[in-house]
């Protein structure tokens, strides 16, 4: 162990087959903007094995140490045992700051570390600042289902630990001659047997992919009138390559999904490109989606919030634009210029 290496922020590198997946530069981003402001390491920890470039990646994209979690076990096995090998790496040297994304991987693997670590866990985060007086991690969230938001703080324990929603910031831009340091680690785990094990892994196939993966979102909300309309977003998706989002309002009356739902209670999107038909633009909505490149939106109330972050706004009927784009789209073989 170094002793330099102590204290500072963490973050845990999410590991999709065999790679360190994009979320994780995600989380560096929010690492980076905390550790400066303590003026500490930024450090990024790795439970499974992964190519050496992919190592260089992360001090690329913001590390000031890479830890490698030595004989923690294979991505997707084993959690509990990689937990055990996290929480002794975390006395070791004792970060002030522990976060990880908000996936299956981060929350079944922190659920497990701060019980072992006996200290706090705010899950599923939005924000997150330090309180300039305390030294504090300001852990922001939507509470009572999304109707408002609640700033928690973790006093008396370390490392203070919580989940953020991937897609919920966009990483620094990659720096490939920037210095870091990579320490290796023993996760010291021998003889130990895990607890758990894998029966089934079963797929949602509710869609294609994810919407938080998706390039090109297709959004409905209330103004759609009925569930049969999304349909038409089915197709405008299928010709953009793109995937269908919803707002909860659309979720709660049986249109569309959980899965596609976007916002404080749903998901956090962050496409190149998000098309919302009769989408009102409530804040819990906008907080979910306010990351994407491009927002076009379609209303017929030019008061809607929509507007207020739309880069393009078309005040019409949806039962009147959205036929008309896809039989545009269909001339064009689902080419939009400059998307």
């Amino acid at each position: 162990m170094k002793a330099d290496l102590k204290k500072g922020v963490w973050t845990l590198a999410e590991i999709r087959h065999g790679r360190i997946h994009e979320t994780s530069h995600e989380l560096l981003a929010w690492g980076r903007s905390l550790a400066d402001k303590l003026g500490v390491r930024l450090a990024s920890v790795v439970t499974a094995p992964v190519p050496q470039e992919d190592l260089r990646e992360l001090v690329a994209f913001g590390a000031d140490v890479v830890f490698v979690l030595d004989g923690a076990g294979k991505e997707g096995l084993e959690t509990d045992l990689v937990s055990q090998g996290l929480a002794g790496l975390t006395r070791d040297y004792e970060p002030d700051v522990f976060i990880a994304s908000a996936t299956t991987a981060g929350r079944t693997i922190f659920s497990i570390l701060y019980a072992e670590l006996e200290t706090g866990l705010t899950a599923d985060c939005t924000g997150l600042d330090i309180d300039e007086a305390t030294g504090m991690l300001l852990q922001t969230r939507p509470a009572i289902g999304g109707n408002v938001m609640a700033t928690i703080k973790t006093p008396l324990r370390r490392p203070q630990m919580c989940t953020v929603r991937p897609r919920s910031k966009k990483p620094l831009g990659r720096d490939g001659v920037r210095q870091g340091e990579i320490v290796r680690e023993s996760a010291r785990l021998e003889g130990k047997a895990s607890r758990l094990q894998i029966l089934k892994t079963i797929a949602d196939e509710s869609q294609e992919r994810p919407i938080t993966e998706a390039d090109v979102l297709v959004v409905g909300g209330r103004g759609m009138g009925q569930a049969k309309n999304f349909q038409l977003l089915e197709r405008l998706a299928h010709l953009l390559g793109g995937q269908v989002g919803a707002t909860r309002q659309a979720v709660d009356m049986g249109w569309a999904p959980y899965a596609a739902q976007i916002g404080l209670s749903g998901k956090t999107v962050s496409p190149r490109l998000y098309l919302s038909f009769g989408v009102s633009g409530a804040i819990q909505h906008i907080a979910g989606m306010s990351t994407a490149e491009r927002v076009i939106a379609v209303n017929r109330d030019s008061e809607a919030p929509i507007f207020s972050v739309a880069d393009l706004g078309i005040v019409g009927d949806v039962g009147e634009v959205l036929p008309a784009l896809i039989a545009e789209l269909e001339k064009r073989g689902g080419h939009i210029d400059g998307a």
